[in-house]
C-alpha cells in the first residue's frame, strides 16, 4: 500500500515512519501523500487510540526533497498542493500523536514535528530552522505552531538565524517533552505512546479541540465550549469508568469510548 513510509499498529499506536532514509527521509510529493493517507488510516481506525510519526535511520525529516526544486518552482503551489493537505490532515485528527524525533528535523520536517500534539527526541535528534539559509520563509504551518510553543521572541530568533538546535537544549525551550537514549529508544517511545493510548481518547480529542479554539474565541465563547465540550464528555463510558475506579480505590481501565 505504501512505498514511501511503513505503517504499523501494536498496542494501540499506528506508527508511521518515513522510509526513504537514504535521502534523510526528504519530502517528495509520493511522500507527502503517504502520510496525510497513513494519518487518515490510524484517525479512522476504532483500534488506533494514539499515533508516532517517526523516520527511518539516522534522520526524522530534512525537509523537501532539494532534487526535484527547480528555478522555476511555484514554492506556494507545492505548499498549496502537497503540504497542506497533509497538515490539514493532521490538524483533524482527534487522536494523540506524538513526533519521535531520531535524528535531524529540519526544515519543513521540523514543520511536521511542531504540528505534532508531542514531542520526545532521541539524545541525538536537533531541529533546524534551514529555510533562511536558501532565503525561504518557514512554511508548512512552522510559524503557525512555533511561537504557540515557544513563545514570539524565541521563535523569531530561530527562524531568523537558523541555527541548530540539539536535544537538550530543545528540551530546555520545550519543543521537545523528553529526551531519550538511544539505547532506550524503542522502548520508552513506545512507552510514551501507550500512555496515552490508554488514557480516556475521546476527552484527549476535545483537548485538543479546546486548546486549538482558546487562541481565537472570547472567554464567553470559550466558555460556552467548555460546557458543550464537558457535557460530550460527561456521557462517555471513559467518564463512568473513571467515577467507579475513584469509588472503587482503584486505577480506572479506559477503553476510549
Amino acid at each position: 500500500m505504501f512505498e514511501t513510509v511503513l505503517y504499523e499498529v501494536r498496542n494501540q499506536v499506528a506508527y508511521i515512519t518515513l522510509n526513504r532514509p537514504d535521502k534523510l527521509n526528504a519530502f517528495t510529493e509520493q511522500l507527502n501523500k503517504e502520510i496525510q493517507t497513513a494519518i487518515k488510516n490510524a484517525s479512522r481506525d476504532k483500534e488506533v487510540r494514539a499515533l508516532v510519526i517517526t523516520g527511518a535511520g539516522r534522520a526524522f525529516c530534512s525537509g523537501e526533497d532539494l532534487a526535484g526544486v527547480s528555478d522555476d518552482m511555484d514554492h506556494g503551489e507545492v505548499l498549496r498542493k502537497r503540504y497542506n493537505p497533509m497538515l490539514l490532515e493532521l490538524d483533524r485528527c482527534e487522536k494523540p500523536v506524538i513526533a519521535a524525533v531520531n535524528g535531524v528535523a529540519a526544515g519543513a520536517g521540523m514543520s511536521l514535528a511542531l504540528a505534532c500534539d508531542f514531542r520526545v527526541a532521541s539524545e541525538k535528534a536537533s531541529f533546524v530552522e534551514a529555510f533562511i539559509h536558501v532565503g525561504l520563509v518557514p512554511d508548512a504551518g512552522n510559524l503557525y505552531y512555533l511561537p504557540r510553543i515557544i513563545g514570539h521572541a524565541k521563535a523569531m530568533e530561530l527562524a531568523v538565524f537558523g541555527e541548530k538546535v540539539p536535544a537538550e537544549k530543545a528540551r530546555e525551550l520545550g519543543l521537545v517533552t523528553e529526551v531519550i537514549p538511544m539505547d532506550k529508544w524503542d522502548e520508552k517511545v513506545a512507552a510514551f505512546a501507550e500512555r496515552l493510548a490508554n488514557m480516556p481518547t475521546k476527552a484527549i480529542g476535545l483537548i485538543k479541540r479546546n486548546l486549538k479554539a482558546s487562541w481565537h474565541s472570547n472567554l464567553e465563547d470559550y466558555l460556552e465550549r467548555d460546557a458543550q465540550s464537558q457535557r460530550i464528555a460527561g456521557q462517555t463510558a471513559d467518564h463512568k469508568e473513571g467515577v467507579q475506579s475513584f469509588m472503587e480505590k482503584r486505577r480506572p481501565v479506559f477503553k476510549g469510548k
